[in-house]
């Protein structure tokens, strides 16, 4: 069982998902200036950089959106050309164009887009232009998948795509059907309201925070949500009776003077969740370290002495921290290229044990990750996308003194 927790400000909206009494997801969503990603807007190409291979397109924000070639590009990949052309070729200055944002602003850049639009339903995501079927890799059998399959290719009209949810697992048609069909008209009035609109105008918002959680994460019939905010609740009580047919437990209004979130232990979980050090329950610790281009993760064995062999000890820690590390990317919202220092180890048989530890928890991650393998210099390198800012960024500000290194130059020149 699953507990969402909801915590609504006048000037931001945050939820922490808590798994098995454990922290693993935290997110705001500031009330001005809501974020962009999932949203479709009719822009304007205002620069063509053939260097790039890229251009940028005014939708009415502070910054230009960025958007690549591979992103104007037919989305399936059998129907786009053998030699891939350049971007003068495929857009021009001046040019309206349809645009979804795939990624935030982020470190002063404008936001990422791209024209492989894709809706979001609570069983399909649905890909008006894509012209494919695929199934979610985490249903593994097979005979479940090749139903699915079939199921999404006699629904689908001609050119469309249909991504199949891990949800949809054993649901029935009617369900997966209705999805396809709420999907395909929002596609619809996006498209009405492009001709509508002046350029550059917003055409779609994807939902909030909480709607959003809802239609990913909660499952209707197990999971708790628990909001401090009575309008919130009523909104989400009537998103989830209409996502689940009515049948889905009551939503929770919490109505105390204490902060929902020191009241069921985020606060806490936070703290320690997001600190430079992070120590396990057997005494070893686990250091984090951010620069612009990486993430890098440093395992000690720290207070942990263990009882038997060095090996032992090591690899024990090992295992923890890698199963902590996951958890802790995950309520990050780490992105970009991250290394993890683990202790070394002598034999080949624990290093595979610890990365497949880190794999199965990561597993549980709805952001897409791979993990790379162990370098030369044994370091454990992955990749994970990122689509928001990372939570810590949220949360705190750098700081004056020390810009951010943790450092202060005490050289005074006169």
């Amino acid at each position: 069982m699953k507990q969402m927790i909801v915590n609504c400000e006048t000037k931001f909206t945050q939820m922490a998902l808590i798994e098995e009494g454990k922290l693993v997801e935290f997110a705001t969503e500031r009330s001005q200036g809501e974020s962009l990603v999932g949203s479709f807007y009719k822009g304007r190409v205002v620069n063509v950089l053939p260097g790039m291979q890229a251009a940028f397109v005014d939708i009415g924000h502070k910054k230009n959106a960025f958007l690549y070639v591979d992103d104007v590009l037919h989305p399936h990949l059998d129907k786009q050309p053998k030699v891939k052309p350049s971007i003068e070729e495929l857009l021009k200055v001046g040019q309206e164009v349809i645009v979804q944002v795939m990624k935030e602003s982020l470190r002063g850049k404008g936001p990422r887009v791209t024209t492989h639009y894709s809706l979001p339903g609570r069983w399909i995501v649905y890909m008006p232009i894509a012209d494919y079927v695929a199934v979610s890799k985490k249903i593994q059998r097979d005979s479940e998948r090749t139903r699915l399959k079939i199921l999404s290719e006699q629904l689908r009209f001609r050119g469309e795509g249909i991504i199949v949810r891990t949800v949809s697992q054993d649901e029935h048609i009617d369900a997966i059907k209705g999805d396809l069909e709420l999907l395909r008209e929002q596609w619809q009035q996006i498209q009405v309201k492009a001709k509508e609109l002046a350029t550059p105008s917003l055409l779609h918002r994807d939902l909030s925070i909480v709607q959003r959680q809802i239609r990913d994460v909660l499952n209707p019939l197990e999971d708790e949500l628990i909001i401090n905010n009575i309008i919130e609740a009523n909104e989400a009580e009537k998103y989830l009776y209409e996502m689940s047919n009515g049948v889905h437990l009551p939503v929770k209004l919490f109505q105390s003077s204490e902060s929902i979130f020191k009241a069921h232990g985020v606060i806490e979980q936070l703290d320690k969740g997001l600190s430079r050090k992070v120590s396990l329950a057997s005494g070893g610790t686990i250091v984090w370290d951010h620069t612009e281009a990486l993430t890098v993760i440093d395992v000690n064995t720290s207070k942990y002495t263990g009882a038997y062999s060095l090996e032992e000890t090591v690899t024990l820690t090992n295992l923890q921290a890698a199963e902590e590390i996951a958890r802790l990317i995950r309520l990050r919202d780490v992105g970009g290229i991250i290394v993890i220092d683990f202790i070394d180890m002598e034999q080949e048989e624990h290093r595979q044990n610890v990365m497949e530890a880190l794999e199965t928890v990561m597993k549980k991650d709805r952001a897409k990750s791979q993990i790379v393998g162990w370098t030369k210099l044994g370091l454990l390198e992955l990749t994970r996308k990122k689509v928001r800012e990372d939570t810590s960024i949220l949360l705190d500000r750098t700081c004056d003194s020390c810009s951010g290194t943790g450092r202060i130059n005490i050289i005074t020149i006169h």
